[in-house]
């Protein structure tokens, strides 16, 4: 397995992990329990996202889209066309 990215927190971590299992990449979080012990530990670097080796470049290609996205500016976008606004 090689590390593939570096999440800012848990909950990163995660939507990341998700986003690669819906394209049939397997991942692993490390660093997720230590979440707890932050006090003590050093905080860079602390979390990491694996995958295996053959899956290496596609989860890079993936991640790159997934930050280089830009959000919708629209907040009423997300009800649909042809439904009625509240």
């Amino acid at each position: 397995m090689q590390r593939v990215y570096s999440p800012a927190d848990l909950a990163e971590a995660n939507l990341l992990s998700g986003m690669l299992a819906a394209h049939h990449i397997r991942s692993h979080i490390s660093g997720g329990y230590l979440q707890g012990a932050i006090g003590d530990l050093p905080v860079h670097d602390l979390l990491g996202l694996w995958v295996d080796d053959d899956d290496l470049p596609r989860s890079q290609q993936l991640i790159h889209d997934y930050l280089s996205a830009s959000p919708l500016h629209d907040d009423d976008d997300w009800q649909g066309a042809g439904e009625p606004q509240v």
